[in-house]
């Protein structure tokens, strides 16, 4: 091999231990939408539907505030899951009051608070058993916690399918480019770069005055310099 290519091979070598450098960078940075699901869950459902529910479902609801209330709090949040011994977490408020709006919402936030502890079979498990309430926001949220389980497992394929699903359920500017992005970067991850390069040309096409619009040429030309 002559120097010429010898220093090609270097230079190539180089150039992707770098870009798989800055895509598990950006990977680990993209899942903060963990916590971010939390919080818009909590915004949204503090206090919402109570006055509308069943006697059974209201008790429920109003069990399901305090829950609510230790999920804000990181230091709190086993107490949410578990209760305190007052009042209980949102493990018995589901088990408990099955079948209620309430019991639907507190497997939402049940997987939310798994995944950020670590715990993703349990997120899944809890997720899973999440039924659609017709919220353009939270249901495509929490199909994206899925997806974020799966890719915490390193089942790229799996938690592709569900932030497609995702972006692409009740489409919207909040939700639809963040479930993208995530989209692409589990594309990467699967060295399949032209579907990322799609995914991220979504973002910049259809949602252009979004947060993640902002960035998105790099994470365009970084999957499209691997084409």
């Amino acid at each position: 091999m002559s120097n010429n290519q010898k220093h090609k091979a270097k230079v190539s070598t180089g150039a992707k231990r770098t870009t798989n450098s800055s895509f598990i960078l950006e990977n680990q940075k993209s899942l903060v939408f963990i916590v971010g699901g939390i919080v818009v869950l909590v915004l949204l459902y503090i206090g919402y539907q109570r006055f509308y529910l069943a006697p059974r479902a209201e008790t429920a609801a109003n069990q399901l505030f305090k829950a609510e209330t230790y999920a804000t709090i990181d230091t709190l949040q086993q107490r949410a899951i578990d209760g305190d011994g007052s009042y209980p977490g949102f493990k018995e408020i589901a088990a408990e009051y099955e079948n209620t709006k309430s019991a639907n919402i507190a497997n939402a936030y049940l997987g939310g608070l798994y995944l950020r502890q670590g715990n993703y079979q349990e997120a899944i498990e809890a997720l899973e058993k999440y039924t659609n309430t017709g919220s353009v926001i939270l249901d495509p949220l929490v199909i994206g916690l899925l997806g974020d389980a799966y890719s915490e497992l390193k089942d790229y394929k799996k938690a592709a399918s569900y932030y497609k699903k995702a972006a692409d359920k009740n489409t919207n500017a909040f939700t639809s480019p963040l479930l993208l992005k995530k989209l692409g970067l589990v594309y990467e991850a699967q060295n399949d770069f032209e579907n990322a390069v799609s995914a991220y040309k979504r973002i910049q096409s259809d949602f252009p005055e979004s947060h993640e619009a902002t960035s998105i040429e790099s994470y365009i030309a970084r999957a499209a310099a691997q084409l």
